[in-house]
C-alpha cells in the first residue's frame, strides 16, 4: 500500500498530539507572582481526592515567581502567608495565613482566618471553576488572571489593600488582616449558618458590601456567586500577590455573570446585591480600583483574545491555509487526518 507523509503533516501531527496530551493529562499550570515589597509564604490546599502539586507551601521572595503543574480535576486553594519566622530547631509560624504547621509546607493544613483565597476546580474536559474569596477575611492583595483558554476568562481579585479601610471592629493587631464579619460575631446571619444557610435568608451585611463595592469580582460572602465564580476551559493561571494595577487584559475584560453546573450553582439568587458584577459604572476593572476608563471595557474581547492565542498556537496551521507551505504531497490524506483530529478534540472537550 502506497502511503505518503508531508513535513508539514508530521510537524502538525505532532504539535497537536502535544497539545491534546498537556490538556488531557494535566489540567493547567498555576505560577505564583510575588509584587510585594516584602516575603510572601503561599500555602496550597488540595481537597479530599486531589493530589497535591509538589509543594503544600514554599517561601516566595519579593520579585520571584514559582510554577507548578495541576492535573486535570485537581481542586485546590491557595494563599498568601506574610510575616513568617521559621527556623530548623523549633516550630514557626506566620503573622497572618498561619496554617499552623510550624514548617514552610502546609501539609494538608488550611489558612487560619483571616486571608485571601483564590480556589480551583479544574475540569476533566470542560470549564474550569475558579474565584478569588473573602469570605474567610483578608490578609494581602491577590488578583487571578487566566491565559491561553477559551470562554468567558475574566481575571479576578482585589488590588486595594482592604487593610487600609479595615473598620476597627474587624481589624487583626496593627492592622495586618481584616476580619470577615462572621470571624469577627459568630453571628448565623453574617456566617449563612443555621437558619440563615440558603441564598434567600442570608442577604448581604454591611461588612460584606464594604468588601464588594471595593473588590466587585471577590467573593463578599458565602452566596456571592453570580458576580464572583468565573469559568474558563483549557487555560493557564497566574496568582499575583500584591499587584499593582489590573493588566490590560484584565481591564478589557466583559463582566460575566457565570452559570454553573451540577452543585455549584451560579445561579442562586442574590437578594439586595449588585447584579452587574462591577458594583457600579465607576468601579472600573472590578479589581478595586476607583476612577478607572469604564470605557476600556471592549464587548467581546475575551473572543478577540481566544482568537489571537490560537493563532499563536497554531500558526503554522495558519500559515499552510494561506499557502505558505507547498510540501503536501497527499491532500487527501491530511485532510482527513485533520478531520480525525478535529473529531478528537470534540469527543474530548464536549
Amino acid at each position: 500500500m502506497d502511503l505518503c507523509f508531508s513535513y508539514p503533516t508530521v510537524i502538525l501531527s505532532l504539535h497537536i498530539s502535544l497539545l491534546l496530551f498537556s490538556r488531557v493529562a494535566f489540567g493547567a499550570t498555576f505560577t505564583f507572582v510575588n509584587k510585594c515589597e516584602y516575603t510572601v509564604w503561599p500555602g496550597i490546599l488540595a481537597n479530599a481526592g486531589s493530589p497535591t502539586l509538589g509543594s503544600t507551601g514554599f517561601e516566595l521572595p519579593q520579585d520571584s515567581s514559582r510554577t507548578f503543574i495541576a492535573p486535570s480535576g485537581w481542586s485546590g486553594r491557595f494563599w498568601g502567608r506574610t510575616k513568617c519566622i521559621f527556623s530548623n530547631s523549633e516550630p514557626g509560624s506566620c503573622q497572618t495565613g498561619d496554617c499552623g504547621s510550624g514548617q514552610t509546607e502546609c501539609n494538608g493544613s488550611g489558612a487560619a482566618p483571616p486571608a485571601t483565597l483564590a480556589e480551583f476546580t479544574l475540569g476533566t474536559s470542560g470549564l474550569d471553576f475558579y474565584d478569588v474569596s473573602l469570605v474567610d477575611g483578608y490578609n494581602l492583595p491577590m488578583i487571578v488572571e487566566a491565559t491561553g483558554g477559551s470562554g468567558m476568562c475574566a481575571s479576578t481579585g482585589c488590588v486595594t489593600d482592604l487593610n487600609q479601610a479595615c473598620p476597627t471592629e474587624l481589624k487583626v493587631g496593627g492592622g495586618d488582616a481584616c476580619k470577615s464579619a462572621c470571624e469577627a460575631f459568630g453571628n448565623p446571619e453574617y456566617c449563612c449558618s443555621g437558619a440563615f444557610n440558603s441564598p434567600g435568608a442570608c442577604r448581604p451585611s454591611v461588612y460584606s458590601q464594604m468588601f464588594k463595592s471595593t473588590c466587585p469580582r471577590a467573593y463578599s460572602y458565602a452566596y456571592d456567586d453570580p458576580t464572583s465564580t468565573f469559568t474558563c476551559s483549557g487555560a493557564d493561571y497566574t496568582v499575583t500577590f500584591c499587584p499593582s494595577m489590573p493588566s490590560q487584559k484584565s481591564s478589557r475584560d466583559p463582566t460575566p455573570t457565570m452559570t454553573a453546573p451540577g452543585t455549584t450553582n451560579a445561579d442562586g439568587s442574590l437578594s439586595g446585591s449588585d447584579t452587574t458584577g462591577m458594583g457600579g459604572s465607576d468601579s472600573g476593572s472590578g479589581f478595586g480600583v476607583t476612577g478607572a476608563d469604564s470605557g476600556s471595557v471592549e464587548t467581546g474581547s475575551n473572543s478577540e483574545s481566544g482568537s489571537q492565542a490560537m493563532l499563536a498556537d497554531g500558526s503554522y496551521l495558519a500559515g499552510l491555509a494561506m499557502g505558505a507551505s507547498t510540501r503536501i504531497y497527499c491532500p487527501s490524506v491530511f485532510i482527513v487526518f485533520l478531520q480525525f483530529l478535529s473529531l478528537l478534540l470534540h469527543v474530548l472537550y464536549h
